[in-house]
């Protein structure tokens, strides 16, 4: 894939490699975790902690009751494209009670992939309208649970009032080469986004 000509923020001393930070965003239990460690090149960082019955109130189950675990900070990889191109990866945490780190964690971020698990739709919402409302540019990767229904995409991007312009890819979150996909789609699609900002008016 040929990135010249592509707007990125950083670019290493040698060899001219550029880099980009990534988001990967989406609600509570959709799979952020799991993609971070399943295609990072490097041992990703992580800040995973055993689920209690102190926090049962605020971290509702429904539709992952046999999740133990939930990241209270970030998750960090980083992903190597190809010769030319590194990203850095920033899992979010997906509750509520620690929404109040996204700012800082958006802040230099050229695109994100929000995760949805099409079973619980309503749980990737408020990743969606953060990315609106800091105007990051985003695709949809429906992580394909064992128990998913099959869905038409056209039904998700109505059901999620996404813009036709934006990517809506499936995925396995818990295999490298299908997360690796969904990372290259989100390059294309900032790729695109920046030839028709830089077409003449």
């Amino acid at each position: 894939m040929d990135f010249k000509g592509f707007d990125q923020p950083g670019r290493s001393a040698a060899g001219g490699t550029r880099s980009v930070k990534v988001m990967i965003a989406g609600g509570f239990g959709t799979g952020k975790t799991t993609m971070v460690r399943s295609v990072s090149d490097i041992k990703p960082l992580t800040t995973e902690e055993t689920l209690t019955q102190a926090s049962a109130a605020d971290d509702h189950l429904i539709g992952v009751a046999d999740k133990t675990q939930t990241t209270v900070s970030l998750d960090f990889g980083k992903i190597g494209i190809n010769e030319e191109l590194v990203l850095y990866l920033f899992g979010t945490p997906g509750q509520e009670r620690f929404w109040f780190l996204w700012n800082g964690l958006f802040k230099g971020a050229l695109g994100a992939i929000v995760l949805v698990d099409t079973r619980r739709l309503a749980s990737s919402f408020r990743a969606i309208e953060e990315m609106e409302r800091q105007e990051v540019p985003f695709v949809i990767a429906l992580n394909v649970f064992p128990d998913s229904k099959h869905h038409p995409i056209e039904e998700i991007r109505d059901a999620l009032d996404i813009p036709p312009h934006t990517p809506i890819v499936s995925c396995d979150a818990r295999d490298r080469a299908s997360s690796r996909d969904v990372l290259i789609a989100l390059i294309r699609h900032l790729k695109e986004r920046s030839a028709v900002a830089m077409e003449p008016r």
